[in-house]
C-alpha cells in the first residue's frame, strides 16, 4: 500500500497564523516592502511562514522582502490542494483492492464460512466480549439489549460505556431494559444516564424477561447456560424474528425512567407526574413518549387519567387546566 500523507487540514495549513497575517498587513503598510533588519527577532517564525506560502519573497541583492498579490498565492495553493485531492481520492478507490486478500480472508474465516451453521456456543468470557465487539462492529445499524439480574457489575461498565459510546458515534441505535432494581444501584444509575444523554433509550420492566443482545435484527446472543458462563450466537432468521418480536413487547411494557434525575440525587417524580408536566409544557404525546423512553400507548394511558382527575375533555383544556394549577391560576 503506497505511504498516506493524508493532512489534517489542507485548507488549516495553507492559509497564515495570525501572527504571519500581522506582519503581512504590517509590511503593506511599509508599502509592500520591508527590509530584513527592520523584522524583529519575535517575528521570525511570521516571517518564515509568510516565506513558506509565497506571501513574501526575499529579495537577495538588498536583504529585503517584497509583498505578492494573495490572489496569485490563493490560486497556486489552490491548485495544489486540487491535486492531493486527486490524489486522496484515486487513494481511496483503490482501498478495497489493496485490502482484497484480508476481506477474503476475514469472509472465509470458520466463522463464517459456507459450513457456518445457525447457532454457534461460546464458553469462554473472554472470547464472549471479543465476539460482541466484533458484532457491534459489523452491524452498526441497531442494537436491542435486555439485562435482567438487577444491579450490572461495577467492573464492566466502563467497557460497556465505551462500547455504546463507539456505537452511538457511529450512527447506530441501541434500547436497553433493565429490572426495576437497578434505580437503586449508583453505578448502575450513572451509566445509564450517561448512555441515555449519548442517545440510548433504556427502559426498566417489573415482569420477568430473559437475558438476549440482538445486532441489527440479524444476530442474536443469548444464555447457554443457567450461570451465564457461555452464550449461544444465533444467526436463524427465524429464532432471531422471533427473540426481536419479544424484545418488542417487553419494550411496550417497560417503564420510562428519569435517569439524569436519579444520578444527580434527586428523588424521580411519578410517571404520570413528568408527563403532566410534559404536557403543560405544550409538548404532544409522540413527543413526550420519545422524551420519557415510554410508548405513546403508554403514554395515553398516563393522559387519560389524568383528564378524568382535572375534567378535561381534550389535550388543550387539559394542558390548560394543569399550567392554571402549576401557576396558581384560576382555571376555566
Amino acid at each position: 500500500m503506497p505511504e498516506s500523507h493524508v493532512p489534517s487540514d489542507l485548507l488549516t495549513s495553507a492559509l497564515p497564523d495570525a501572527a504571519a497575517r500581522e506582519l503581512y498587513l504590517a509590511v503593506l503598510r511599509e508599502g509592500g516592502r520591508i527590509r530584513a533588519a527592520e523584522i524583529g527577532p519575535e517575528n521570525a517564525a511570521a516571517l518564515e511562514r509568510l516565506v513558506e506560502l509565497g506571501l513574501l519573497v526575499p529579495q537577495l541583492l538588498d536583504a529585503s522582502f517584497s509583498s505578492v498579490d494573495p490572489r496569485a498565492v490563493a490560486h497556486r495553493i489552490g491548485a495544489e490542494i486540487r491535486t492531493t485531492g486527486a490524489r486522496l481520492l484515486l487513494e481511496a478507490e483503490q482501498l478495497p483492492d489493496l485490502l482484497a486478500d484480508l476481506t477474503q480472508a476475514y469472509d472465509t474465516s470458520p466463522r463464517r464460512g459456507p459450513n457456518q451453521v445457525d447457532v454457534r456456543y461460546i464458553a469462554d468470557m473472554e472470547q464472549i466480549r471479543h465476539e460482541i465487539e466484533r458484532l457491534s462492529q459489523d452491524y452498526r445499524t441497531e442494537g436491542l439489549t435486555a439485562q435482567p439480574g438487577g444491579a450490572r457489575p461495577a467492573s464492566l461498565l466502563p467497557d460497556s460505556l465505551d462500547r455504546a459510546r463507539r456505537y452511538l458515534q457511529r450512527g447506530g441505535s441501541m434500547r436497553t431494559i433493565y429490572e426495576p432494581a437497578v434505580r437503586l444501584d449508583g453505578p448502575t444509575v450513572d451509566y445509564a444516564a450517561e448512555v441515555t444523554r449519548l442517545g440510548c433509550a433504556v427502559r426498566v420492566l417489573a415482569l420477568p424477561f430473559k437475558r438476549m443482545l440482538i445486532f441489527d435484527r440479524t444476530v442474536a446472543v443469548i444464555p447457554a447456560a443457567p450461570d451465564n458462563s457461555s452464550a449461544a450466537f444465533v444467526e436463524d432468521p427465524a429464532t432471531v424474528a422471533f427473540l426481536v418480536d419479544v424484545f418488542e413487547q417487553h419494550w411496550q411494557q417497560a417503564e420510562g425512567v428519569n435517569w439524569a434525575a436519579l444520578a444527580e440525587g434527586s428523588v424521580e417524580s411519578p410517571v404520570h407526574e413528568q408527563v403532566g408536566r410534559l404536557l403543560a409544557q405544550g409538548l404532544t404525546q409522540r413527543a413526550i413518549a420519545t422524551r420519557l423512553g415510554l410508548s405513546e400507548r403508554t403514554v395515553a394511558g398516563h393522559i387519560a387519567r389524568l383528564r378524568e382527575l382535572y375534567d378535561a375533555e381534550t389535550l388543550f383544556q387539559l394542558g390548560w387546566q394543569m399550567r392554571g394549577a402549576r401557576t396558581g391560576e384560576p382555571r376555566a
